[in-house]
């Protein structure tokens, strides 16, 4: 039997500040956790939101040299515009705290301090890479050089981002620390791990047996981890920037991002409420739930869980841990550090009014199980023709007919039809689905339940035609206009989990204090004489040049990248052939000549005949290089030849040698001339 647990806590995956969130966030974490609370708290459910800003980590430094200035400056910036984007978006946690607090500091210190005293780690020593010039260990992403597999020259010692391959620092070719620049050396270190290993069986027990119910992607990745077997962790670095760790011998060293951010959690309850946290962490009776990205899966459902169980002292797990996949951008995956991004706060700027749309956008085509594409192309489309033209249309027709037949007030119902019947009754269907779909983390599928009601009731009204049946019978009006206004108070509820700032403006035009959702359903939710107040638009159209500028800011940025790539790729150079001997060479007879007649080869697209003097004769060369030059740009132009090449008949054509040509890494190529005008046939060697 499922447990029923008195209260819920929700957390959201601490958002990393270095930088904006964008829409991959969203949809992966932060709109679905909203959905879920909102519909909790319309149930009257007990529920603590938290979440906040994840400040320490090498990125925040890196990005803190980049700019001059201190990591706190850069957190203090981020966590700012981060905060002040979700508020926007009415994405309203209780508490937003950051992991550069005195509260967090303290707490995270405790929790290590605890582990240590009692034996829970162990110390390794090891070798790692040590900037001799800037006096520090570096962290992978300190050290670039040139990537082995792709030999791109900016890869770091984590990944190279121009081919997507996984490095570690000791295969990059001619590593250097990005901090001075210095070649990096090996120097002994000591650091703590958490010897997951240990937990394993636990782990196997826990999640395996005990929670076959998490999503596929969930279960599957934490059954691949615990196949592969556990290894420890270390749960510190050598860095300045952090919580220091709390015992003698560890000077220079902070606790490892990824154990401190977790702590987090538990910081920022304790900061909102200090006297009753224990209450949503340590009861049996609150009910645990994290929403995350796929890449965090590891740390919230097997990391996180075997600290808490190493600390004991009655710690919950995690009920459930609804990870969403990942979600793309006009078919590219999103990259932030080339700015191939929706900005959350740039959103909120270039559409105001519209931060329904995002939500209801992003929902419907939510990552839940595979990776998704976010396009403007169907952010338009969905907003025109299923917010503005299904849902907002339906609500305006009812509330303006009403104004006009009724003077604004609710028409009593008379006898219903069959047709009447059958709309009402299915709404309480539908409700059940949301509840089984939300409660079940299929928000996509919810959301289809709620604009189903929508659709019903445009279709309804659309084919009851109230404002012919008003020339005849007032009193068929009154009904018809009845079920129309009872389906636009189950939308007000429907949606708010979805759409919270299109339904305060649909509550307060049917003068609806707050959403009830056990009122979803029923009969009458607003009864006759009820007075609404005037309409106004839930919804309005997006116009294509809206959607235009966003796509050629796109452009932009991929046309830049494309540069940056061909740049790049002309700049690689291959690598050197097999050694060859001088006589090798010498059978080489490489001459200048003069094109003296040029023509392209039909039926081709690469091919130029070029009719060349050799100073020894004239004779026919075919070369493929009609993509780089025209006929006309042949026509005069003293190349260089291999002159004693064997002779080979190309699309019917005699060719006698070979034109010496310069390749680049992007395939471009360019004839090698002699930089001063040479009699032909000049030997060149």
């Amino acid at each position: 039997m499922e447990k029923k647990f008195k209260r819920t806590l929700v957390t959201c995956a601490l958002p990393y500040a270095n930088g904006p969130v964008h829409i991959g966030h969203l949809a992966g974490v932060y709109v679905p956790a909203d959905i879920y609370v909102r519909y909790l708290r319309l149930r009257g459910e007990d529920v603590l939101y938290v979440c906040g800003s994840d400040e320490h980590g090498v990125p925040i430094t890196i990005k803190a040299r980049q700019q001059g200035c201190s990591p706190q400056d850069i957190v203090d910036r981020y966590h700012k515009i981060i905060a002040d984007s979700f508020k926007a978006l009415g994405i309203n946690f209780d508490v937003y705290g950051r992991t550069s607090s005195k509260v967090h500091e303290k707490n995270a210190a405790q929790f290590f301090r605890k582990l240590y005293d009692e034996g829970k780690f162990v110390t390794r020593e090891s070798e790692q890479y040590y900037d001799p010039e800037a006096k520090t260990f570096l962290a992978d992403r300190y050290i670039e050089g040139t990537c082995p597999r792709c030999g791109h020259e900016g890869a770091y010692g984590d990944q190279c981002e121009h081919c997507g391959s996984t490095l570690s620092p000791e295969e990059l070719i001619n590593p250097r620390s990005r901090l001075s620049g210095a070649e990096p050396i090996k120097k002994k270190t000591t650091h703590w791990y958490l010897p997951l290993q240990d937990y394993e069986q636990w782990l196997r027990e826990w999640i395996l047996d005990g929670h076959k119910e998490w999503r596929s992607t969930v279960y599957g990745q934490v059954k691949s981890w615990l196949d592969g077997g556990l290894q420890p962790r270390a749960v510190t670095r050598d860095l300045d920037w952090g919580v220091p760790v709390p015992v003698e011998g560890a000077e220079g060293k902070v606790l490892y991002v990824w154990f401190d951010a977790p702590i987090g959690y538990i910081s920022n309850t304790m900061e909102l409420l200090p006297d009753s946290w224990e209450k949503w962490w340590k009861s049996p009776d609150t009910r645990l739930v994290h929403f995350i990205g796929k890449d965090n899966i590891v740390f919230h459902c097997i990391v996180f869980p075997a600290m808490l169980k190493a600390y004991g002292d009655g710690f919950i797990l995690p009920d459930n841990v609804p990870a969403n996949e990942f979600l793309n951008l006009e078919g590219d995956k999103i990259s932030t550090s080339r700015g191939w991004a929706v900005w959350a706060h740039e959103y909120v700027e270039d559409f105001p009014g519209k931060e329904d749309v995002l939500r209801y956008v992003l929902t419907a085509n939510a990552p839940e199980t595979k990776d998704n594409d976010f396009s403007w192309k169907e952010f338009q489309a969905r907003n025109n023709s299923e917010l503005v033209a299904i849902f907002g249309n339906f609500v305006n027709r009812a509330v303006v007919l009403t104004h006009k037949y009724f003077e604004g007030k609710v028409p009593a119902a008379g006898e219903l039809t069959a047709a009447d019947r059958e709309v009402l009754e299915q709404i309480p269907e539908l409700r059940a689905s949301i509840e089984r779909n939300i409660e079940g983390f299929r928000f996509r599928e919810a959301l289809k339940d709620a604009m189903s009601i929508a659709r019903i009731g445009n279709k309804y009204i659309s084919d009851s035609e109230p404002w012919k049946v008003a020339k005849t019978d007032m009193a068929r009006t009154a009904t018809i206009l009845n079920v129309c206004l009872q389906l636009c108070a189950d939308l007000a509820v429907a949606f708010e989990p979805f759409t919270p700032f299109a339904c305060a403006r649909l509550r307060k035009m049917l003068s609806i204090e707050k959403a009830d959702w056990e009122s979803l359903g029923s009969a009458e939710i607003l009864p006759a004489g009820h007075k609404l107040s005037e309409p106004e638009l839930l919804f309005s159209k997006i116009e294509d040049d809206a959607i235009q500028k966003q796509l050629d800011r796109l452009a932009a940025i991929r046309a830049e990248k494309e540069a940056a790539a061909k740049a790049a790729a002309a700049a690689q150079v291959a690598p050197q052939k097999e050694e060859c001997t001088f006589d090798d060479f010498e059978k080489m007879d490489i001459r200048t000549a003069t094109v003296l007649e040029a023509e392209r080869v039909p039926k081709t697209d690469k091919l130029l005949k070029l009719t060349i003097d050799t100073g020894i004769d004239k004779r026919v060369i075919v070369s493929g290089i009609a993509e780089f030059y025209s006929p006309e740009d042949m026509l005069g132009k003293q190349i260089c030849i291999l002159a004693n090449l064997k002779p080979r008949v190309i699309k019917g054509i005699e060719s006698k040698g070979m034109i010496l040509m310069a390749k680049q890494g992007d395939g471009k190529m360019r004839f090698i001339t002699p930089q001063e005008v040479l009699v032909n046939g000049a030997e060149i060697g």
